[in-house]
């Protein structure tokens, strides 16, 4: 039985474009596999808190000296546990003031630890997540994929460096973009990305076979 992690980060609820095609991605996903298991995390409804002194000691190793420590510890050693029983990742990921929400900069944090999702060694970083996929769904108001505006971009690069720092280099983004530009272009993007998950889903599936 394959299972997938799945993860929204909009602060739109029900409203949310990204939320609404990653539901789409995982009907998808059931659809070629109905044993699937889903692990979900919304972020936008039960976000993980922001690093503190605290939780920023508590992740760089030791024992932790408080309860607040102590917390932010089990916090993400569960987060990683999550991480590391999914074989696909699929993330939501709206474009807020050209980057990533903050509350899933925030979930990285906790599951971005040395020596157990990354590792150093004399040839530098290494990912310990290896073998896994991602699928990242990213909403966008504008066009930033290409053109004047792609160099505002900092939402994409991000999160591909933040997965392949970990290791998890097998990642495909499928972008709504131009969302704010009438409806007409809404529903042209939206109608896209609908058709790119499900090819992109269906060639995943083929190849897991």
């Amino acid at each position: 039985m394959s299972t997938a992690l799945v993860i929204t980060s909009s602060a739109l609820g029900e409203a949310s474009v990204s939320s609404q095609l990653v539901e789409e991605t995982v009907a998808r996903l059931r659809s070629h596999d109905p044993a699937l298991r889903v692990i979900a995390r919304d972020l936008g409804r039960d976000p993980v808190p922001h690093l503190t002194t605290d939780s920023a000691t508590a992740l760089r190793g030791g024992e932790p000296g408080n309860e607040a420590q102590a917390a932010a510890r089990t916090l993400s050693d569960g987060l990683i546990a999550e991480l590391k029983s999914a074989d696909t990742i699929v993330i939501g990921a709206p474009m807020y003031n050209f980057g990533m929400p903050s509350t899933l900069k925030a979930w990285f944090d906790y599951v971005l630890r040395a020596g157990i999702t990354f590792s150093y060694n004399e040839s530098g970083p290494e990912g310990l997540l290896k073998g896994k996929r991602a699928l990242v769904i990213e909403s966008r108001g504008g066009l930033y994929s290409e053109g004047t505006a792609q160099a505002m971009d900092s939402q994409e690069p991000h999160l591909r460096n933040l997965l392949g720092f970990m290791g998890i280099t097998d990642v495909t983004f499928l972008r709504a973009e131009k969302l704010a530009f009438g409806p007409e272009a809404r529903d042209r993007a939206i109608a896209t990305v609908r058709r790119q998950i499900a090819e992109t889903v269906g060639e995943a599936c083929r190849k897991a076979a």
